[in-house]
């Protein structure tokens, strides 16, 4: 098994971005994280665990004590809510110091709504250009919403790149 560990905000559109990986369905509606949500999925031959811890304030404080068994980190953004990029911003070079080594996919989520920051906006708030040349990074757009057609390319280009790293 392999681990992959998705983080974020809360209401980034994790448990959204999971369920449509695993089911390659979207829901209308989902409900906030209280703690984790846990997936199994084989792909390839490759047995992935992925993890969703989730990202209200009290919850953060544990998302280091997850980094150690995770084989890569998803850490999701919502691309809209640009009051919270700061937070997320500190959150997220606040794990990365703690694994310097460990393959990030950052996903800015929320492609669909039309005030949604572009990717390359996104790299600049995230400060994602200060980040050691020694990690794997990727940063790709998604819209993980019931509503969107553009879900399943997007989604599905998130689990080929999983598949991709977790089998080097």
């Amino acid at each position: 098994w392999r681990q992959v560990l998705v983080l974020g905000l809360d209401g980034a559109g994790k448990s959204s971005v999971l369920h449509y990986i695993c089911s390659q369905t979207a829901r209308e509606h989902m409900a906030p994280t209280q703690g984790f949500n846990s997936a199994q999925l084989c792909v390839e031959g490759l047995e992935m665990d992925l993890l969703e811890v989730g990202g209200s304030q009290n919850l953060r404080a544990y998302w280091p004590d997850y980094l150690s068994q995770a084989h890569v980190l998803v850490f999701v953004v919502d691309s809209v809510d640009r009051s919270r990029l700061l937070t997320a911003r500190q959150e997220l070079h606040a794990l990365l110091a703690a694994e310097p080594r460990l393959p990030l996919v950052v996903l800015a989520n929320k492609q669909d709504k039309s005030n949604a920051l572009s990717t390359a906006e996104l790299q600049e708030e995230l400060a994602l250009h200060t980040l050691s040349g020694q990690r794997e990074l990727f940063l790709l757009p998604t819209s993980a919403t019931w509503a969107s057609l553009s879900t399943a390319t997007s989604i599905l280009h998130v689990k080929s790149l999983l598949v991709t790293l977790l089998s080097q």
